[in-house]
């Protein structure tokens, strides 16, 4: 027998502030060097609906923080899970901006998020050890990795891992990449589950590629000289390399943590990649089909929710994840010994993925 980490809840908060293309209209969008763009705004929603197939996102209203999305998918998470939260282990929340407010955009890790979200669930118990990870949109993957760890290691039996980024409050208006970003969080309780078989995470594998590509998603000031003399600093992203950084990288990680097990995409039931950019997920599914001689790529293995839910960054995948499991896709229900394909890439640059076996 041995120890594997099995998802035992779910649970996501999807705000219910729906913001559709057409409610950019009124935005004046400027290019990096300053220079306003003679493009008419609706062409440019236009364009931009075809790159990325986003036609709405969710944002949060001005009375909620980052921790309050925690809490409620936390709390789903732990509901369905049906566990006592004081005998969790660890509470680790992913994330890249912080504690954030509406009327203060300063990025505010003090204290921290899952010491918010462990006082706002009422967790008294000291052993429960809650701790941030910053990684980049791949951040909510790599906790679940070091939850893990932890299990098999055996330092935890219970651990609630935690997404939520409120991305509208860091966005620059008059940045067309603004429209990309969402706000979201979700949450799972993995717990170490005794078997005979692989069950659960079953392998995973992460890379980082720093040294040439730290600085495709970096904080800046609004590319609207006269807002950035107020000095607020924004999410900035050079979306052409990444889009190419992405389409190279991602395909061949996932390949390679296939490989380590053995295992061929044929024998994946779903991927849940991040949801950065619908064109950019069709491309990377094709080019990880195409690593393994597979011109069509199955219609159903890779649910979508960018369209309207947009890209809330850490909570993309979890929040897929979540939907899939309470059949509120329009897709195939898992089953049984189905092979999932959780999948990420972000600020760093980094990649992570991770194949869970459904128990």
């Amino acid at each position: 027998m041995s120890i594997y980490s099995v998802i035992t809840g779910t649970g996501s908060c999807i705000p219910e502030k729906v913001v559709k293309n057409e409610d950019f209209l009124q935005n004046e969008f400027y290019d990096n060097s300053g220079e306003k763009i003679a493009t008419p705004t609706s062409q440019i929603i236009e364009k931009f609906r075809e790159i990325t197939t986003i036609e709405s996102r969710r944002h949060v209203t001005d009375e909620q923080s980052t921790s309050d999305l925690a809490k409620i998918a936390a709390e789903r998470a732990i509901e369905s899970s049906g566990i006592d939260r004081e005998e969790l282990d660890y509470v680790i929340v992913a994330h890249n901006f912080g504690e954030t407010h509406a009327d203060n955009k300063r990025v505010s890790v003090l204290p921290i998020v899952s010491a918010l979200l462990k006082q706002k669930l009422g967790i008294r118990n000291p052993g429960a050890v809650a701790y941030d990870i910053l990684f980049g949109c791949p951040g909510w993957i790599q906790a679940l990795i070091q939850a893990d760890y932890y299990i098999k290691s055996g330092d935890a039996k219970k651990v609630l891992v935690v997404g939520a980024d409120i991305l509208s409050r860091i966005s620059d208006p008059h940045d067309r990449d603004s429209m990309i970003y969402a706000d979201g969080a979700a949450a799972v309780v993995v717990e170490g589950v005794e078997s005979d078989v692989p069950v659960g995470i079953i392998g995973h594998n992460s890379r980082s590629d720093s040294l040439e590509f730290s600085q495709m998603l970096s904080m800046g000031y609004s590319y609207n000289h006269q807002e950035a003399e107020k000095k607020e600093y924004y999410l900035k992203m050079n979306g052409r390399r990444l889009y190419q950084y992405a389409l190279e990288f991602v395909p061949e990680t996932i390949k390679a943590g296939l490989d380590k097990l053995n295992l061929h995409i044929k024998d994946i039931e779903k991927v849940l990649l991040h949801q950065a950019n619908g064109k950019m997920d069709d491309a990377i599914i094709k080019r990880l089909y195409k690593l393994y001689n597979i011109k069509k790529v199955p219609e159903d293995v890779m649910p979508m929710t960018i369209s309207w839910l947009g890209n809330s960054s850490v909570a993309t995948v979890p929040t897929l994840f979540d939907l899939l499991i309470r059949g509120e896709l329009d897709t195939k229900l898992p089953e049984k010994d189905d092979l999932l394909v959780f999948a990420s890439v972000g600020a760093g640059m980094s990649i992570n993925s991770i194949v869970y076996k459904m128990p």
